[in-house]
């Protein structure tokens, strides 16, 4: 099928074209990092209008690059959830409002089902493997048996990873977004400087927790005050990048041995974390596990990562019409479901 597929689930209005759920004809995304950056963090109703500006634009940009029109599109994917529930109510609104004047089918996608399928776009990967979806609102272990059957692992029990870096860069005074600022200061620093803490570790769970981590940097910076863009700052996000990489790559490798599956999956923003990625590869070789990672651009939100699932979907008659509706928490184990019915 050729889909066209949107995604408003935060602060990137996205939409793609893609043929059969594998073959990217257009991407497009418009970021609003601009309009949220002096706020240190995303504001909903901000993101809301700057979807209602940026959705048409956008969408045509993806039509004229993927050199087709509505008329050749055969379904539309969106994302149902979760994320903010204004910014979703977007996207939804769009998609059913073209696939009501096309009588196009629509299916709605759960944001991190796109994200754990955006490794299909560039490679494909064997059923099952483990999956780590880790983002700023994210951060979950799961069990991939197939699209659309998951199970969870574990998961946060508080901050997300990337809730966790960006709140350590907004103590820090570092700009937004603050993960990326730590990732550059932290290439050019000490990981083995300060020891910080390793939340459930050794739990013998795959349950995450960062809010002890973003805690004790906190404690340590109002002990040792850093100088702004100095070595000290530097050595400070190496060694708190290290603390919540060593975390994430060891419950995942350790998920991936317990539950006797060779392959990994790692999705999400954060999965564009250059130390994050290394230190995921080293490992992973180590112990003898099959590794995927997407593309960084495949990482952040996009809505071609849609089209797998959505074109998965589609294809075997399993759509939403037009009651579809947005849903701002949406556990992706119950998608299921959706298979079974």
């Amino acid at each position: 099928m050729l889909i066209l597929t949107i995604e408003t689930s935060c602060d990137e209005t996205a939409a793609a074209v893609v043929r059969d759920g594998r073959t990217v004809l257009s991407s497009i995304v418009a970021s609003q990092v601009k309009d949220h950056a002096v706020y240190g963090g995303v504001v909903p109703e901000i993101a809301s209008r700057k979807h209602l500006e940026s959705i048409p634009v956008v969408i045509d940009e993806a039509l004229r690059t993927a050199s087709v029109s509505l008329d050749a599109i055969e379904g539309v994917a969106v994302t149902q959830g979760p994320g903010l529930a204004g910014a979703l109510l977007v996207g939804t609104a769009v998609a059913k409002a073209i696939a009501f004047a096309r009588r196009l089918p629509i299916v709605g996608v759960n944001h991190i089902e796109g994200h754990l399928s955006a490794i299909f776009l560039e490679r494909e990967v064997a059923f099952p493997f483990v999956a780590l979806a880790v983002s700023g609102g994210h951060t979950h272990l799961y069990r991939v048996d197939g699209i659309g059957r998951y199970t969870t692992l574990g998961q946060t029990r508080d901050d997300a990873a990337g809730e966790a870096f960006d709140k350590v860069a907004k103590l820090l005074g570092l700009p937004y977004p603050g993960g990326v600022e730590i990732d550059r200061l932290a290439a050019e620093g000490d990981p083995a400087s300060i020891s910080f803490p390793r939340p459930l570790l050794h739990d013998g769970s795959f349950n995450f927790s960062f809010s002890g981590l973003k805690t004790a940097v906190l404690n340590h910076v109002r002990k040792n005050p850093v100088q702004e863009d100095g070595q000290q700052l530097r050595d400070l996000c190496a060694s708190f990048q290290r603390a919540a990489c060593d975390v994430l790559v060891t419950k995942t490798l350790l998920a991936a041995e317990t539950e006797g599956i060779g392959r990994v999956v790692v999705a999400g923003g954060v999965a564009c974390n250059s130390a994050l990625r290394r230190d995921m590869a080293r490992e992973a070789a180590a112990r003898g596990i099959e590794l995927a990672i997407p593309s960084p651009s495949l990482c952040s939100d996009n809505a071609a990562m849609l089209a797998v699932p959505g074109d998965f979907y589609l294809s075997r008659g399993i759509s939403d019409g037009l009651s579809l509706d947005a849903l701002a928490n949406w556990p992706l184990d119950t998608i299921r479901t959706r298979l079974e019915s």
